[in-house]
């Protein structure tokens, strides 16, 4: 099972950037994707996930109208755009499978939005 990101980088405040998580080992398509960002000294939170289909999505409240999740599965890819993002997204943002019991895990990617 691999799940690799890729797309993070440095952005200045209000900028932006399409993180891809490209996933490998397992049934794509019948697990929830998640995005998840843990910053220094902070806890994992999750960002966004959206089901199988991709016809559902959820947003923490801190992205909601800035990031949008969305899901090809006939590329077993999943994609987090982020929008005028704040000094505040900085974190690793980490691709997360799940379905039942079964977790799945990326390596993580790094976002550092600063000037």
């Amino acid at each position: 099972v691999q799940l690799v990101e890729s797309g993070g980088g440095l952005v200045q405040p209000g900028g932006s950037l399409r993180l891809s998580c490209a996933a490998s080992g397992f049934t794509f398509i019948n697990y929830v994707m998640n995005w998840y960002r843990q910053a220094p000294g902070k806890e994992r939170t999750m960002v966004a996930n959206i089901n199988s289909s991709g016809g559902s999505t959820n947003y923490a409240d801190s992205v909601k109208g800035r990031f949008t999740i969305s899901r090809d599965n006939a590329k077993n890819t999943v994609y987090l755009q982020m929008n005028s993002l704040k000094p505040e997204d900085t974190a690793v943002y980490y691709c997360n499978a799940r379905r039942d019991w079964k977790t799945y895990w990326g390596q993580g990617t790094q976002v550092t939005v600063s000037s």
